[in-house]
């Protein structure tokens, strides 16, 4: 059974931050959500646990709604963090996992494997403050999957890692995903939803305007992305019929085309000119996608 949002609307007085929002989240995948600060995101998120009740519309996991005799089968990683900067890594997670109705010995044995695959195995007995924040989220995300839930929510969980804190988490994230977790995220990084995601949806002033399978969109989108490398001025093809928009690089161009047919001129229209190094026809990318639809660049 998947998780359910139908027609749901929440407003706080005037504001509406979600609007009329009607989602079908697949079980056993990784759905993600984009969209600017303020879209509507984490007010969907906190709807889904119960931490807010919808103005309008309902939510269901499996058929039901959640309520808090479901919650220890979900884990949640909030995007304001929330650790008690005086407690021991330890006692931190131990004290979280008892609340999940975990025994102490139980939450140890997980405790440290998590610990072991993020390599922070020495600091079990630190204080969360003494940590880097790198590390502080790592424990964060620790206290959101100590109780192996079924369904989890990270909300920003990549947001201020380093590149290689940044794998090791999304690794995580696959595996939870492989072990059975259905798994909800929102992300600024366009290419980490890319690369995770099957399903998504992008979310502005509180509307879906676009979700669905990744594959869909991209194939409903239409415009294929050419790059070309050369070593002769490309600036005249983006005169050519087809050509859509133009981006000049030291070693060529990226050319945004309405489809693949227009390739085939521009093939031609360049192998006259002289030799090319690269040509090579791709998808267009989500954060493509994400522009024409949002109507601003999102890094």
């Amino acid at each position: 059974m998947t998780l359910q949002i139908n027609r749901v609307t929440k407003r706080f007085g005037k504001f509406t931050a979600v609007d009329d929002l009607s989602i079908e989240i697949p079980e056993k995948q990784i759905f993600g959500f984009l969209g600017a600060n303020g879209a509507g995101k984490t007010t969907t998120f906190r709807m889904i646990l119960g931490l807010l009740d919808p103005t309008e519309g309902k939510i269901t996991w499996e058929g039901k709604p959640i309520n808090y005799d479901r919650t220890d089968e979900i884990g949640y990683l909030p995007e304001e963090r929330g650790l008690y900067p005086k407690l021991k890594v330890k006692d931190q997670i131990v004290y979280l996992g008892r609340l999940r109705g975990m025994e102490k010995k139980e939450i140890l044995v997980e405790l440290n494997k998590w610990l072991e695959r993020f390599n922070i195995t020495d600091y079990l007995e630190k204080k969360v403050e003494e940590l880097s924040k790198g590390n502080q989220q790592k424990i964060q995300f620790i206290s959101a999957v100590i109780h192996k839930p079924r369904l989890l929510i990270l909300d920003e969980p990549f947001s201020g890692l380093d590149p290689v804190n940044v794998e090791l988490l999304k690794n995580a994230v696959i595996a939870l995903k492989e072990e059975g977790t259905s798994i909800v995220f929102s992300s600024h990084q366009m290419s980490t939803v890319e690369e995770l995601c099957e399903y998504l949806c992008i979310m502005q002033h509180g509307k879906p305007i676009v979700h669905g399978s990744l594959k869909e969109i991209k194939r409903s989108f239409g415009k294929k992305n050419l790059f070309i490398h050369a070593d002769f001025d490309l600036t005249f093809l983006k005169d050519l019929p087809g050509v859509v928009s133009q981006k000049l690089f030291p070693e060529g161009c990226k050319l945004q085309i309405e489809d693949e047919s227009v390739s085939q001129s521009i093939l031609e229209a360049v192998h006259k000119k002289g030799f090319v190094r690269k040509f090579a026809l791709e998808e267009p990318s989500l954060n493509d996608i994400f522009i024409e639809k949002v109507g601003e660049s999102y890094a």
